[in-house]
């Protein structure tokens, strides 16, 4: 019977994936490099497939690399979690998070559950509101940990997931096609409203803005009932829901950034550990429906793990 694998070296695996870099990882384990290559070493000969490819100067994950860095954070979320049961020093209290209800649907669920059995004592207490709400909440000191669509002009956020951001149209419905395209957006000041504008101005397409919404729900309603076309991240794409292209006559958006923002608490061992929570949790949760493509370097794979959506694709249930 085989030996277990060793945490130790998993966690370093994980730290390399995570930094991009063997040197910084090195920093965040407490150990030398030569060490960190030597926990490799054994780590590959372990699992007895090659970990990391030569990419010029960077070490890239190889397909066994990416296949066992979700085993890896799955090893050690359970080995944190069988550590928090039997801890009689557990977090207590209460923290107060706040996020976007189109990323509370897609999230929510997985981190709730991730924080709770490893967290029984802590109530968390949720506030749904759009980011420049939730912004204001986090200054005001009405919230603890804000999940919040980043923002490079203020850049008031740490970055943990990278999404593309797309258009959407109702699968039933040749909305797409009308001469002034009907639209659903969030108001003015949402960032991807005016990415959006920003296109179409460019591309020289009539459009009028039909519908006016912060509510994901609101949005949603009006693509899937062909009134209008709207801009998503992956991660809010529905059943019923057709993603359009260039083919289409729409061009690239940027992408979507979700990011945290901390406030100013007296719990802050509370913070870092739901941070923590829905870091693990928004890299362990994947986009409904997908197609082999576009990848991020090396150093943004903690980010964005998830396979790209293909335009003119119909959302399947999920």
């Amino acid at each position: 019977m085989k030996a277990p694998l060793d945490l130790d070296q998993l966690q370093t695996f994980v730290s390399i994936a995570d930094t991009g870099s063997f040197t910084r990882a090195a920093e965040e384990v407490h150990r030398t490099q030569s060490a960190v290559s030597m926990q490799m070493r054994r780590l590959e000969e372990r699992i007895g497939k090659p970990l990391f490819e030569k990419d010029g100067r960077l070490n890239k994950l190889t397909e066994e690399g990416e296949r066992l860095l979700s085993y890896a954070r799955r090893l050690l979320y359970l080995n944190r979690e069988t550590l928090a049961a039997f801890d009689d020093n557990r977090l207590e209290g209460t923290i107060r998070i706040g996020t976007p209800d189109d990323y509370a649907d897609r999230f929510l669920p997985e981190i709730m559950a991730r924080f709770a059995r490893s967290n029984p004592r802590v109530e968390l207490t949720v506030i749904c509101e759009p980011t420049p709400g939730l912004v204001e909440h986090i200054k005001r000191g009405n919230l603890d940990i804000a999940l919040v669509t980043h923002n490079d002009a203020r850049a008031q956020s740490e970055v943990v997931r990278r999404e593309p951001l797309l258009w959407v149209s109702s699968q039933n419905h040749a909305t797409h096609e009308q001469a002034v395209l009907p639209m659903a957006f969030g108001r003015p000041n949402c960032v991807w409203r005016r990415a959006a504008c920003d296109v179409l101005d460019r591309q020289n397409r009539d459009y009028r803005v039909l519908f006016s919404s912060f509510s994901a729900t609101v949005i949603a309603a009006a693509v899937l009932s062909g009134l209008a076309i709207s801009v998503l991240p992956e991660c809010a794409l529905r059943p019923g829901m057709r993603v359009l292209g260039e083919a289409d006559g729409f061009g690239p958006l940027p992408d979507c950034r979700i990011g945290i923002m901390r406030g100013q608490t007296s719990q802050p061992e509370l913070v870092d550990a739901l941070a923590r929570h829905i870091c693990e949790s928004l890299d362990n949760i994947t986009v409904p429906a997908a197609e082999e493509g576009g990848s991020f370097d090396f150093a943004g794979l903690a980010y964005a793990r998830m396979k790209r959506t293909r335009p003119s694709q119909i959302m399947p249930g999920w």
